[in-house]
């Protein structure tokens, strides 16, 4: 399988070709292609949270931490004095990188549903929601950053199973189609629980329509100022 940088740098290259596809299509100005770019970039990574000593899991719960640090004093910032809160914050931030974290190493295996197109899809879905709901963008560009949060994940399991092919001796590597399957074949227990929380997602996930009117707007046939005089003529 691909380390951490290859798969950092080739889940890069990807989204910043997607990124100026999108510019040249109109869908996205230059000024939202380096967000984009990132946000295929931690899409590259977050199949490998399931591995308890890679580097993508022990950033994904230090972020999941300070976002959990950050929530807390927001909210109870009107109810505790100023020493309780932080205490309070810590603890939430220590339960949350440490303790949830040992517990997700414990329940999960490399390789299982984290290593899925349904995960992809879940990743996806939840973007577009943090950005909806959380964040407050709009439609369009949650949406973007959804896709591209999947794309990128895609494309971790895609560079998984090329690096599963021995090109130099002509064979298949014990681990090739355990990057790339639809969901974790091992493991149902999981693979039900991944498509309970997709399901939940996809229901409460605002509608792709905005993605839908660009993309239609791109595939428009173009009437040129001739032929358009000449319409107008006729009738």
């Amino acid at each position: 399988m691909a380390n951490f940088n290859t798969h950092l740098s080739v889940a890069l290259a990807a989204s910043a070709g997607a990124a100026l596809t999108a510019i040249n299509l109109h869908i996205i100005t230059v000024t939202d292609a380096p967000w984009m770019i990132a946000f295929g970039a931690i899409g590259g990574m977050l199949p490998d949270i399931d591995s308890g000593h890679s580097t993508p899991i022990k950033l994904f719960f230090t972020v999941l931490g300070l976002v959990t640090l950050l929530t807390v004093i927001d909210i109870f910032k009107n109810r505790y004095s100023a020493h309780w809160l932080l205490l309070i914050a810590a603890v939430s931030y220590l339960v949350v990188r440490y303790v949830a974290l040992a517990m997700f190493d414990r329940f999960t295996s490399h390789r299982g549903i984290f290593h899925s197109v349904l995960t992809a899809v879940f990743f996806c879905l939840l973007m577009v929601c943090i950005g909806c709901y959380l964040l407050r963008w709009d439609n369009l560009h949650s949406w973007l950053s959804g896709l591209f949060i999947g794309f990128g994940f895609i494309v971790h399991l895609l560079l998984d199973e090329i690096y599963s092919v021995d090109l130099s001796n002509k064979r298949m590597k014990k681990s090739f189609g355990t990057a790339l399957k639809l969901y974790s074949y091992n493991n149902m227990t999981t693979t039900a629980l991944m498509l309970v929380s997709t399901l939940g997602l996809a229901w409460i996930t605002p509608q792709p329509q905005p993605i839908i009117t660009a993309w239609q707007k791109q595939n428009t046939p173009k009437v040129s100022p001739v032929k358009a005089v000449k319409k107008s003529v006729q009738r």
